[in-house]
């Protein structure tokens, strides 16, 4: 006989994945690691030329899409119901940012930050919801970053974005858990290492990893019902917080 709650301890299986916001980096990383994964993935990004070499890489396919236009995601979510099957992972990974003074910020480029992390967050979260609920599986993952918790000096939009993408990921948490479906928001407090920005040699990890991160939003997803987490903080171990 199956004891009380027994079923809580079985992790979720998962096939396919979406990741919104596909590029090099920590989306690459993640890539990888749900196709190592046996997972199908779809790659969606404005451009999909520069997503070539991945999709080579991972047997991914790439879509276009503009994350803040409504059409344009609802668009991609119907293609990859289609091309792929029903999505059981979606991760937002797009952001845009400008710095500046307070004074100085231009109001075009403050709302284009908040139309690609908030709205666009919003848009991708609420279409995955609409299949993942019904179903009573699935996951949504959003990336977040150090601005998600600590506003800094002349980053006033970026905190602002970010604030509200942790908010929404928040609330979805509370609401759609009990419907099965697991959402989780990663704040990557820390710089993350690419060709273009390596550690110092007297310091080797001080940056993070992208595949090490990679590695804890696979493991989330393993994670039983009975003890599901909604939000992961990753830094180095060098990193001050």
């Amino acid at each position: 006989m199956t004891a009380p709650g027994a079923s809580d301890m079985t992790a979720p299986k998962f096939s396919t994945a979406l990741i919104v916001g596909a590029g090099s980096g920590l989306s690459a990383a993640l890539a990888r690691s749900f196709s190592g994964a046996g997972m199908k993935v779809a790659l969606a990004a404005r451009r999909v030329d520069k997503l070539a070499a991945l999709c080579a890489q991972t047997g991914a396919q790439a879509f276009a899409c503009d994350a803040t236009q409504r059409a344009d995601v609802e668009r991609l979510f119907g293609v990859v119901d289609d091309r792929i099957g029903a999505l059981d992972v979606v991760v937002f990974n797009a952001s845009y940012r400008v710095r500046g003074p307070i004074v100085d910020l231009d109001a075009t480029e403050v709302e284009r930050t908040l139309m690609v992390s908030a709205l666009g967050g919003f848009l991708v979260a609420q279409a995955a919801a609409r299949r993942m609920a019904p179903r009573r599986h699935g996951a949504i993952l959003f990336t977040g970053a150090s601005a998600s918790t600590k506003g800094y000096a002349q980053s006033a939009p970026f905190a602002m974005a970010k604030f509200a993408l942790r908010g929404l990921a928040q609330s979805m948490a509370r609401e759609l858990a009990p419907q099965g479906v697991h959402v989780a928001h990663f704040v990557i407090d820390g710089g993350i290492r690419s060709e273009s920005r390596v550690a110092p040699p007297d310091s080797p990890d001080s940056l993070l990893d992208p595949d090490a991160i990679a590695a804890s939003y696979l493991h989330l997803l393993t994670q039983p019902r009975s003890a599901w987490s909604w939000e992961i903080e990753l830094r180095p171990w060098v990193e001050r917080f």
